[in-house]
């Protein structure tokens, strides 16, 4: 009779609900008003906008499909110098548009926090659809001003376009038969100018695990440390050259003491100034590596040094139907061409149609240059942990996947009620 009750009373609780959102929604229909008619006279964008985005820039309507847009914009970012980003807006006009493009830019610090970040999106793809709204009724409704008083000169930078980081991190972790220690420095230099770009890198890791198997102690370690240096000369708008540095031990690689100088030249198909949209950059690199090694390899050497090179084949590019990223790599020891490495490595996002997109991604090696591989190959402990390279021929892995949309092509409200389903949500963020 109890349980009875209950679904009774649960029954009664349904229909309770059902009716109430039956009522509310009867007495919720907006009514049309001028707003309305105005928004169907609004400029149709497509793009990937975020609330605060559609929130501070109300008057386009911003549709679901690429087909429907007066104008389409893609966005692109790259890593700066100083450790900020290079943000790229190109806006497109398509239908009665279809003779306009416009290419828009800002550089965000590397300090600089999350709300001033998207405050620069916004006034960037404001000022990039001003002369596309003004071709809307909506135009007259419009307002531009400027805010700031200008200088007539520009400080000096005092560190010459010098970025210096230092960051340490450390864990631990555990519970009665496990134990993990973790600790990770990292401190760098970088310059970049348009004629120049300088990386200065050194990484410090040092990784301990003790696992308690019925009174057995089993540990494992995994030490690393390694300098890297790369320098580059422009040429041209495609030419480049330069060179890698690299310095250091690894025990997962079997290197006590491991060097490398690598110079090399590089050719971009595509000008400099267009990376952000296409790139086809070939880079040919030979030099020397040297190696001192821990324990013994299969190769019965201790230590060794052998003239190498590489080649190695970038392409990507960036358009209204999706994104293509492709890299390609060869290398091979000179003194034995057989002792050769080349891999494949891609990712494709494609919009096959009307709301349907669909991505792949994936890589595959052929590896025929282990030369650092222990003699006596590694313990149990040392595969099941992956602390020690093992011996393979291949490597590969992939990724795939899609979306599919449908219903209105208007995607304007932004409605943060009972948390962010359907939207961004908001975000407080200190720092960046």
């Amino acid at each position: 009779m109890l349980f009875l009750s209950n679904k009774f009373i649960m029954q009664k609780i349904t229909f309770t609900i059902l009716f109430m959102l039956l009522f509310f929604s009867a007495f919720s229909q907006e009514t049309p008003a001028k707003t309305d008619t105005l928004r169907k006279d609004a400029l149709n964008v497509y793009m990937d906008a975020s609330d605060y985005i559609r929130k501070e820039i109300p008057y386009v309507n911003y549709v679901r499909d690429i087909k429907d847009a007066g104008v389409y914009i893609i966005s692109t970012n790259q890593n700066t110098g100083s450790g900020g980003s290079k943000f790229t807006y190109f806006l497109v006009g398509q239908l009665e548009y279809k003779t306009m493009r416009d290419t828009l830019s800002f550089v965000t610090s590397p300090d600089e926090t999350q709300d001033g970040i998207r405050v620069k999106m916004v006034n960037a793809l404001k000022m990039g659809l001003m002369r596309y709204v003004a071709k809307t009724p909506l135009s007259k409704y419009m307002k531009i001003s400027f805010s700031e008083p200008l200088s007539e000169t520009v400080s000096s930078d005092k560190w010459k376009s010098w970025v210096y980081r230092a960051t340490f991190n450390g864990w631990l972790d555990g519970q009665q038969t496990y134990k993990s220690t973790n600790l990770n420095g990292n401190i760098s230099a970088s310059r970049v100018t348009a004629d120049w770009k300088i990386n200065l890198t050194g990484r410090y890791n040092y990784g301990i695990e003790k696992f308690d198997v019925d009174g057995d102690v089993i540990t494992s370690n995994n030490n690393s440390k390694s300098l890297n240096t790369l320098v580059v000369r422009s040429i041209s708008d495609h030419w480049s050259y330069g060179g890698t540095v690299y310095v250091g031990s690894s025990s997962y690689s079997n290197y006590r003491f491991s060097s490398s100088l690598l110079p090399g030249m590089e050719y971009d198909l595509f000008p400099y100034s267009q990376s952000t949209r296409k790139q086809l950059r070939i880079l040919y690199s030979a030099g020397y590596k040297y190696t001192n090694y821990l324990d013994t390899t299969i190769y019965n050497m201790t230590k060794e040094g052998h003239w190498m090179h590489s080649v190695n084949v970038a392409y990507a590019v960036v358009q209204k139907w999706g994104s293509i990223n492709l890299s390609l790599n060869y290398s091979n020891y000179l003194h034995d061409w057989s002792k050769n490495n080349l891999s494949l490595n891609g990712w494709l996002d494609l919009r096959v149609a009307k709301g349907l997109s669909v991505s792949f991604g994936g890589g595959a090696s052929l590896i025929h240059d282990q030369l650092g591989l222990v003699k006596g190959g590694a313990t149990t402990e040392e595969v099941l942990l992956r602390r020690k390279e093992l011996a393979t021929q291949f490597q590969y892995f992939t990724s795939f996947g899609f979306t599919y949309t449908f219903g209105s092509i208007y995607n304007n409200v932004v409605n943060p009620r009972f948390g962010n389903n359907g939207g961004d949500g908001m975000m407080i963020s200190v720092g960046y």
